[in-house]
């Protein structure tokens, strides 16, 4: 039990490990080696971070005139593109969008957008600024660009500028909504078309919307997703051994509590994200969510209405807490991986937590072995001594 007991800690310490550590991304700069085929040639590109789109430009600081080329590679047939510029913040309502996409009869529709809300349909709009020399082509599954745009020759802030990019599915020729997770809901940043600096939207403060998603995955993955099960095995197993008894329950005890505790924050982080983006909804990870908190609070205030272990109802307080427990346990599990699923990170921190959940699973399934080995031993060894202390009383009554 004393080595189950330190390999459990050897689990929870490498899962706190891997869920803390956060991953830097690099970006290889491809743009700058683009040939395009009309020959147009420009001062500046950035390669865009996410969604394999990247942006060519030319800013006459003169006259307010931007000249760009914003490609889209990697499409697959049916879908549209689209890049914004937003003059107001760095979000997507109030983005001036341009937007693209082939058409069923190979032809490249092209046109402009005002985004005045989230539900948007992408309708054909005039923008706050002026567009012209506007075009696309659709050639080897990339989607490129061109348009002038004529911004304010004072854009303030030293020349930054707020951009926004997407793409999304189509449906014949109608647009469908964009997916509102993984890189669809990071494709932001800001670009200084003097310095030719691109970033994430604001700086370091842009990305802290990205930190606080991350916050929220890492506290209830390991709340709900690790130390809510590593609990239960404590409880389900280290009771067999007498001399555990009672430190197994204040490990059990002390572990789900720190759990709670944790998804509790980790809860509402997820509140506040939801309240920073009210275009922006999981209904079935939020679901869940709520329903693990519920559960897990009803399950907290149980204890203190737990019965003695000699009391006539402590069976059904047994089958309430096991059952209420082993729920929130595969909630979490599946939220966790829900919530994997809408941050999209890279695909070793998934592996990682499904290498920690296997791990954990092997482990329970020995030692639920082991323990109906030692429990089926100790009641045939009661059973021999309850018969040889009856056959010893036996003789002793005849003696």
């Amino acid at each position: 039990m004393v080595s189950m007991m330190k390999f459990l800690n050897q689990i929870l310490c490498l899962s706190l490990v891997l869920s803390i550590s956060m991953t830097t991304l690099s970006f290889a700069q491809t743009c700058s080696n683009y040939k395009f085929s009309s020959n147009n040639v420009f001062d500046s590109c950035n390669d865009l971070p996410y969604l394999d789109s990247f942006l060519h430009y030319t800013y006459e600081s003169s006259t307010g005139s931007l000249h760009i080329a914003y490609r889209h590679t990697k499409l697959t047939s049916g879908k549209w593109v689209a890049w914004a510029v937003n003059p107001t913040s760095t979000g997507m309502v109030g983005a001036q969008a341009i937007v693209a996409y082939p058409q069923s009869d190979g032809i490249v529709r092209v046109y402009t957008s005002p985004i005045r809300s989230y539900q948007t349909s992408l309708q054909e709009g005039d923008l706050s600024f002026n567009v012209s020399a506007l075009s696309a082509t659709y050639q080897n599954n990339e989607i490129v660009v061109l348009a002038s745009l004529k911004l304010s020759q004072d854009l303030g802030n030293g020349g930054t500028i707020n951009t926004v990019w997407q793409d999304g599915s189509m449906s014949g020729n109608s647009l469908l909504p964009h997916p509102t997770s993984g890189n669809n809901v990071r494709s932001l940043s800001t670009v200084n078309l003097v310095s030719g600096v691109s970033a994430a939207a604001g700086g370091a403060g842009g990305s802290s919307k990205l930190r606080k998603r991350n916050i929220h995955g890492i506290l209830n993955g390991v709340s709900w997703g690790i130390m809510m099960p590593i609990g239960a095995i404590i409880a389900r197993y280290l009771r067999v051994a007498k001399s555990a008894d009672p430190a197994w329950f204040y490990i059990h005890v002390f572990c789900q509590a720190s759990a709670y505790i944790i998804g509790v924050a980790g809860w509402a982080t997820g509140l506040k994200l939801g309240g920073d983006s009210p275009g922006i909804q999981y209904s079935t990870h939020r679901a869940i969510g709520i329903a693990l908190f519920s559960l897990a609070t009803v399950q907290v205030f149980a204890m203190f209405l737990r019965p003695k272990p000699e009391h006539k109802h402590r069976l059904y307080w047994n089958i309430y807490h096991h059952t209420i427990g082993y729920t929130i346990i595969i909630l979490g599990v599946v939220n966790v991986f829900k919530g994997l699923g809408i941050l999209s990170p890279k695909k070793q921190w998934k592996n990682a937590y499904i290498g920690i959940i296997v791990a954990l699973a092997i482990v329970a399934t020995l030692l639920e072995a082991f323990t109906w080995y030692v429990v089926i031993k100790r009641r045939k060894l009661e059973a021999k001594t309850a018969q040889h202390g009856a056959s010893n009383g036996a003789r002793s009554q005849y003696a």
